[in-house]
C-alpha cells in the first residue's frame, strides 16, 4: 500500500464542482484584486473565528508581519516567540526591526512553555507569540495572565490551527491579533499562497488593512509606508469553498488521530500530549522516535510518505546566525528536531491507511528497539 503524506489531489475531486464554479465566477466577473470575494471571505471567516474582523493577506508571514508592525514594534524592542516553530514567527518579528527572543517549549505538547517565559522578559519586551503548532492550542490562561501583569500584547500565530479550540473558544481570538495561513496543505489551505489577519480591535484592524495596501485607505492617498500583501480573489473564491468544509475534515483528522493515539499507545516512541483544555485539529501528528533516519527509511519501504517539521530550529539557521545562540543553547528544541517524525494526515486520509502506518511503524520501532 503507498500512503502519501497528503492528498491534496483528493481534496480537489471531493470538491470539484465548488472550486471549479469558484474559479469560473472570478473569471467572468474579470474583477481579480479586493473584490467582492475577497470581502464575503473576510466576513465568513471572521464569524466562523468569532471576531469582528478579517483582514487578508497575501500568505501567513505578511500577516504576521503586518500585526508586528501595526502594533508599532520595531527597533530596539523584542518579542517572546518559541523556539520551536516555524522561521515565519521569527521572521515577522525580524522584518519589523525588532528582536526575536527565543522561549523553550513544553517537550510534551511542544509549544511554548508558559513557564519559561517571566524569565524572558525584559524592558524591552512589547509582546508574546505563541504559536499553536500542529494545529494545537498553546496553553493560553497562563499566557494571557503573564502579558497581562507585565502590559505585554500577545499574538496568536495560529497558521497551523484553522479551527482549533481552547476552553472551547477558537484559537486566534485570544490575543490583540492572529495570522492565519492559508498555505495549501493547511487544514484550510488555498489553491497557492494566501493568509489573514483576525481582531477584535477595529483600530488596529484598519492600520493592518491600510499597511497591507501600499499604506492607503484611499486610492493614490498613501499615509504611511505600506506593503503590498493581499488576499488574491479567487485565492478567496477557493477558500470560501473549502472552509464550508473545514469543520467536517477537521473531525476527520480528528478520527485518524484517535486512531493513531489508539494504536500507538505503548509503542517505543513519544506521542503527542494533549491538554485538558485544548481540542486539536491536527494540521500534522508529530511522534518522537530514536534512530528517527533509519525508521523513515524502513517506513518509506513500506510505501508510507512521512516529514520533519521541523529538522533544524530557527536558531540554528543561516537566517539567526548573527545571534550567536551556539549549540545547546536552547536544548528542547534541538533534542525536538532530532526526534520529530510527522505521520500521514489528512482529511482523506482512511482508516485502512492509518493501520498500515501504525503496521509499518511498529514493525520498525521493534527492529530499532
Amino acid at each position: 500500500m503507498k500512503v502519501p503524506f497528503l492528498d491534496l489531489s483528493a481534496a480537489y475531486r471531493e470538491l470539484k464542482d465548488g472550486l471549479d464554479g469558484a474559479y469560473q465566477r472570478v473569471s467572468e466577473t474579470s474583477w481579480y484584486i479586493q473584490g467582492s470575494e475577497v470581502t464575503e471571505f473576510e466576513k465568513e471567516f471572521s464569524r466562523y473565528c468569532g471576531v469582528g474582523h478579517c483582514i487578508g493577506a497575501g500568505n501567513g508571514l505578511d500577516a504576521l508581519h503586518l500585526i508586528v508592525r501595526a502594533l508599532g514594534i520595531g527597533p530596539g524592542d523584542e518579542v517572546l516567540v518559541p523556539s520551536n516553530t516555524f522561521i515565519a514567527t521569527w521572521l515577522a518579528v525580524t522584518h519589523a526591526g525588532a528582536m526575536p527572543v527565543a522561549v523553550e517549549p513544553d517537550a510534551l505538547t511542544h509549544n511554548m512553555d508558559p513557564a519559561r517565559i517571566e524569565a524572558a522578559i525584559t524592558p524591552r519586551t512589547k509582546a508574546i507569540m505563541p504559536v499553536h503548532l500542529y494545529g494545537q492550542a498553546a496553553d493560553m490562561d497562563p499566557i494571557l495572565a503573564i502579558a497581562q501583569a507585565h502590559g505585554l500584547k500577545v499574538i496568536e500565530d495560529a497558521a497551523q490551527a484553522h479551527g482549533a479550540r481552547y476552553r472551547g473558544r477558537r484559537v486566534g481570538t485570544f490575543g490583540c491579533a492572529s495570522a492565519f495561513s492559508f498555505y495549501p496543505g493547511k487544514n484550510l489551505g488555498a489553491l497557492g499562497d494566501a493568509g489573514c489577519v483576525v481582531t477584535d480591535d477595529a483600530a488596529l484592524a484598519k492600520a493592518i488593512r491600510e499597511l497591507g495596501n501600499y499604506g492607503s485607505a484611499q486610492k493614490y492617498h498613501h499615509d504611511t509606508l505600506g506593503f503590498n500583501t493581499r488576499l488574491d480573489e479567487l485565492q478567496a473564491a477557493f477558500l470560501r469553498v473549502k472552509l464550508a468544509a473545514c469543520d467536517e475534515w477537521n473531525a476527520r483528522r480528528q478520527a485518524i488521530a484517535a486512531h493513531y493515539l489508539t494504536r500507538l499507545a505503548g509503542a517505543n516512541l513519544i506521542l503527542p500530549k494533549v491538554l485538558d483544555e485544548a481540542e486539536p485539529v491536527w494540521h500534522v501528528f508529530v511522534v518522537r522516535v530514536q534512530q528517527r533516519d533509519a525508521v523513515v527509511k524502513m517506513l518509506a519501504e513500506k510505501g508510507v510518505a512521512t516529514l520533519i517539521h521541523y529538522p533544524i530550529p530557527p536558531s540554528r539557521s543561516g537566517a539567526y546566525a548573527h545571534l550567536g545562540l551556539s549549540d545547546g543553547a536552547l536544548p528542547i528544541a534541538e533534542t525536538l528536531c532530532g526526534e520529530v517524525l510527522s505521520l500521514p494526515m489528512g482529511p482523506h486520509l482512511s482508516l485502512e491507511a492509518a493501520d498500515h502506518v501504525c503496521d509499518a511503524l511498529l514493525a520498525a520501532l521493534e527492529v530499532h528497539a
